[in-house]
């Protein structure tokens, strides 16, 4: 069985700061925030990359992954002004957790750079 950090959290295991829950997606505050709001929105299933999506016809959950990503962002405040949505994928990717999830960053102007 996986058990990734996310899938601990998702289980109850390792305590985390949730905004949002159903049941398919969980959505919690990074613990290393890269702007004022940083969140990650994670598939309650475990998903380790896009290719799951692609192979277990799940792609309608990539769909409600942006429907929730544009719900949260007017939950806490930042889609008035805008924000930013990051997914890494893959070792050159910048990947860290072996769990397919997504990154919202907004709370101030982040300017036209990805990467460094």
């Amino acid at each position: 069985m996986i058990s990734d950090v996310f899938c601990k959290i998702i289980k109850g295991e390792l305590k985390s700061d949730a905004v949002y829950k159903d049941d398919d997606f969980l959505v919690i505050k990074d613990i290393n925030p890269q702007a004022p709001v940083h969140l990650l929105i994670i598939p309650v299933k475990h998903h380790f990359s896009l290719e799951d999506f692609m192979e277990e016809g799940n792609l309608e959950l990539l769909g409600k992954a942006l429907i929730i990503a544009h719900k949260v962002a007017h939950q806490v405040g930042i889609a008035e002004k805008g924000y930013r949505l990051i997914m890494n994928e893959g070792e050159y990717g910048g990947k860290l957790v072996p769990h397919l999830h997504f990154h919202l960053l907004g709370g101030k102007r982040l300017g036209p750079k990805i990467v460094k």
